[in-house]
């Protein structure tokens, strides 16, 4: 499977404001009236590795300016001064932008090694903050808004004493209804049917009320994925069905990325998966960073003129873009050579 980077690599990079100076990654992108817009990850500094959201714009789906200098939404504006705000993904459903976002109630502080897996302190808030054990869990929710600027808290999507992330909206009702994936990683063992933290999927009427998640996909015993695996884009509707692209991580916590093809009227049916990644750390901005080593991370995707674009964080240090012609993509993944 040919996906191709981009030669400006990495295409988003810190700096510029005081907010996003240490680093910025994971972003949700969007096409609105032919226009890209991109909202980032980023933090000012790892020490505490406070994030915030910013929001980009391009006409070409390459080149990004801000929109306004100041984040579109911080864990402040959430009620949580201390916390840190990521991985947003958004979609637009009857005119209305919604965005999934993770949320820890205390930031930590990243020291790198670039050898693996940052060390970590916990670093001392006033008011109470941090002595919560739940402090340190991850939740999930959605803002909406009307111009991706102003956004207003609809729902934690998971329950607040787990850690789940990767929540990601289906872009359309499904059935009338609103569909979400999820990635609980307390939901492993014997009575969740997973060893390993896996995808769920969840439906509702309201955005605020969900059905209990089903598993829809977990690790298949392949060593790219056999330490966890989550979704990472929103899903693209095609005529073969809803594709969505998942990450997999190994036991060197090397981060790949897999593909799944997903029935268009009932999406807790699987209808392809690979079995092989289709993309793994390759480039030196993939392998090294500020953070974490090895890391290919798609968060936002958009097609346009046939086109499937893919928007990645690097090592969580940087944004990237690669490209695949959509059509091939889907038949690749229905007809992955074994």
């Amino acid at each position: 499977m040919k996906i191709t980077r981009h030669p400006l690599n990495p295409i988003v990079v810190p700096g510029e404001y005081e907010w996003r100076k240490a680093t910025v990654f994971n972003p949700a992108v969007i096409i609105d009236e032919g226009k890209f817009y991109m909202i980032e990850r980023t933090a000012g500094s790892l020490t505490p590795c406070k994030n915030y959201l910013g929001l980009l714009e391009s006409e070409d789906g390459v080149h990004f300016t801000h929109v306004v200098d100041q984040p579109v939404l911080t864990p402040d504006e959430l009620g949580f001064p201390y916390g840190s705000v990521q991985d947003p993904r958004v979609v637009k459903i009857d005119g209305t932008f919604y965005m999934n976002y993770a949320l820890r109630p205390c930031a930590m502080s990243y020291y790198p090694t670039n050898t693996g897996v940052p060390e970590r302190s916990i670093p001392t808030y006033p008011d109470g903050w941090g002595e919560d054990p739940g402090h340190w869990l991850t939740r999930s929710s959605i803002v909406k808004s009307d111009n991706l600027i102003d956004w207003e808290f609809v729902a934690d999507t998971t329950e607040l004493d787990i850690n789940d992330r990767d929540n990601i909206l289906f872009p359309e009702k499904i059935n009338g209804r609103y569909v979400l994936l999820r990635r609980p990683e307390e939901y492993i063992g014997e009575a969740y049917g997973t060893e390993k933290a896996a995808m769920w999927i969840t439906s509702s009427d309201d955005l605020i009320n969900w059905d209990e998640p089903k598993l829809l996909a977990k690790a298949e015993n392949m060593a790219w994925e056999s330490r966890k695996i989550g979704g990472s884009t929103p899903p693209v509707k095609t005529d073969k069905g809803w594709l969505v692209l998942y990450h997999g991580v190994d036991e060197n916590i090397v981060y790949r990325v897999g593909a799944l093809l997903l029935d268009l009227d009932n999406p807790e049916k699987i209808i392809a998966r690979t079995h092989n990644f289709i993309m793994e750390p390759e480039t030196y901005y993939e392998k090294f960073g500020y953070q974490i080593p090895n890391v290919v991370f798609p968060t936002g995707n958009v097609v346009k003129d046939g086109l499937l674009y893919i928007y990645y964080g690097v090592t969580d240090t940087a944004i990237a873009l690669a490209t695949v012609p959509l059509d091939e993509l889907v038949e690749y993944v229905l007809n992955e050579p074994k």
